[in-house]
């Protein structure tokens, strides 16, 4: 790409990624966690991408967390050699995969039940490698994670007798009050504990105050979006992804439509209904994208004073940046508006 071309040439829609707000948002989140003395593991599954996998690590983070193990391919691909899938794997196939990958890089695992406990082991004894273990325990969100003490201390015993495995220690996602009770809970039982994983950029500024936690897993931060500026985790200013599109029809007066739609900003909306709509319109924050279909954003203008013509190109705040990163095959990314590269989207669409 050419060096003279402004984002505002780009065809839309189009994510388009400010490569400043990017670096300080990556010092700032290393800054705060070599203050308090905290391991930084960051989720690549907000932004999918091996350059920015790498300058994490570069700026000091002690690895990184894939959700899947096709992102943790693509990355050890990419160089990435420390990587922590933070997912329960299960069945030979998984384990196989793993396996291949501990070959190539220093890999660990998150587990909350004995089959992917077995899986795990599998992978470490065909690798001919110990793979460290991570018990993942339920803070809150009632997603994945053992839900009581017991049950972590059977699998932790489990992981240190089975072959192929290292008891690393706790993962938990989000971080929170239970956290500190859970890990409490679990060296008063004796277990000595190397890591404590912690997740969730919205509390990531409070990680320190987690008693017990040595690691942080955060994502989000690289970009931010509208869900972390609602809860006061962001600014506008620190956002660095926005949706650039264009006004397509305006067949009404309180009305515009979008050449963007589900396909595009995702159907997420803000969780527990704070602000309406799906995204910002940074230039006209009173405008509400009420409604989507797949290539169609409808847009209410009847609370907004200004309103956008005809032709006009918008920027959209996606509500949940990580979706948005996965629906597209390539990023632009830009500094003080010009266009520095356009960069594939490496590990999207890795849903295994």
């Amino acid at each position: 790409m050419s060096d003279t071309l402004a984002v505002t040439g780009l065809e839309t829609p189009v994510p388009v990624v400010d490569l400043d707000v990017v670096e300080r948002n990556l010092s700032r989140m290393q800054g705060y966690a070599d203050a308090h003395g905290l391991a930084l593991r960051p989720h690549i599954k907000t932004h999918k991408l091996p350059r920015f996998a790498q300058a994490q690590v570069a700026l000091g983070a002690v690895g990184i967390t894939c959700q899947k193990l096709g992102e943790a391919e693509v990355m050890a691909d990419a160089g990435l050699d420390d990587i922590l899938i933070s997912y329960p794997l299960i069945g030979p196939h998984k384990a196989r995969r793993l396996a291949a990958l501990a070959r190539r890089v220093t890999m660990r695992a998150a587990i909350d039940n004995p089959l992917a406990l077995e899986t795990v082991a599998l992978a470490g004894q065909e690798a001919g490698r110990q793979i460290g273990v991570l018990v993942e325990f339920d803070s809150g969100m009632h997603r994945t994670g053992v839900g009581s003490v017991d049950e972590a201390l059977t699998l932790i015993a489990q992981v240190r007798a089975a072959d192929g495995l290292r008891f690393d220690g706790l993962m938990t996602y989000p971080s929170s009050a239970a956290t500190v009770e859970f890990v409490r809970a679990i060296k008063d039982a004796g277990v000595d504990l190397p890591i404590v994983s912690g997740g969730g950029t919205p509390r990531a500024a409070h990680a320190h105050e987690i008693g017990g936690v040595t690691e942080m897993r955060v994502g989000t931060y690289i970009y931010n979006d509208r869900t972390l500026v609602e809860v006061g985790a962001a600014t506008l200013e620190d956002c660095a992804l926005l949706v650039h599109a264009t006004v397509i029809s305006r067949p009404a007066g309180d009305r515009a439509i979008l050449d963007c739609g589900s396909k595009t900003l995702s159907s997420d909306l803000i969780p527990r209904g704070a602000s309406a709509g799906y995204g910002l319109l940074v230039d006209y924050p009173d405008a509400v994208i009420d409604r989507l279909s797949e290539e169609h954003g409808m847009v209410d203008l009847s609370r907004s004073g200004a309103k956008p013509a005809l032709g006009e190109r918008v920027r959209i705040l996606p509500n949940h940046v990580c979706v948005v990163t996965n629906l597209h095959d390539e990023v632009v990314v830009s500094r003080n508006g010009i266009v520095e590269g356009i960069w594939p989207v490496a590990a999207r669409g890795m849903t295994r």
